[in-house]
């Protein structure tokens, strides 16, 4: 007797795609939709058990719910001439209404009543597009020197050490413009000198303050193209 046709719906139905650069743990979802009235036993499988780590994978799928479950691959050496060969398999049966061990419904089921469907695995790489621009300003002998992972975590910091001096920027072309309507206000009333002496010295302590942050951003800075030079 031919088995029953998979009555879990799985999102996405064919192929686990799994994205690059492989250095790190990759994780891709797979969604298992139980739309019946039956609660659903249910287990994943794999022919490179070694290379992935699911979670879960196995369970019970309510009626009517869904289950979301990490299919998570372990960094390994990329060839982009290899093909992959691995694959997994979704098994399922309907539990029994008085069903009291999972273990023991898998193991009194019968060949017809086992349901499966089989997912192939794809791995890619980013696209040229893909990749941060900054990534090309750096030199080629330092960027070699470092993998993805280094690379990423740098570019990151320098966008945000750019983010942060242009912030500066603004608050220091914002106070420009304060001091100036300041300075059309006290023109037109008069000012002790000791009103005066505090605005200035408050304006020099708020100008050194945003100097010293400036300088510190971009000795930062410094310091982190010295490593990549290095």
């Amino acid at each position: 007797m031919a088995r029953q046709e998979q009555v879990l719906q799985l999102e996405p139905p064919h192929e686990l795609t799994f994205r690059g650069p492989f250095t790190d743990v990759i994780t891709a979802t797979l969604k298992l939709g139980n739309p019946t009235d039956r609660n659903v036993c249910f287990k994943v499988k794999t022919t490179a058990p070694r290379r992935y780590c699911v979670r879960p994978n196995s369970g019970i799928i309510d009626a009517g719910t869904s289950v979301n479950v990490s299919v998570m691959l372990q960094p390994f050496d990329y060839d982009p001439n290899e093909k992959s060969k691995h694959k997994f398999m979704v098994q399922s049966v309907l539990a029994p209404y008085d069903m009291t061990d999972m273990e023991g419904v898998w193991k009194e089921a019968k060949p017809e009543e086992l349901m499966d469907s089989k997912l192939r695995c794809a791995f890619e790489l980013p696209l040229e597009n893909d990749k941060i621009p900054e990534l090309s300003s750096l030199p080629k002998s330092a960027s070699s020197s470092l993998d993805d992972g280094e690379v990423k975590k740098i570019t990151e910091e320098c966008k945000r050490l750019q983010m942060e001096v242009q912030r500066l920027r603004e608050e220091n072309k914002q106070i420009r413009e304060d001091d100036g309507l300041r300075k059309r206000k006290v023109t037109s009333m008069v000012s002790s000198p000791h009103s005066s002496s505090s605005q200035a010295m408050t304006k020099e302590e708020g100008l050194s303050t945003r100097v010293l942050a400036l300088c510190v951003l971009f000795f930062v800075i410094g310091v982190i193209i010295g490593k990549l030079v290095l």
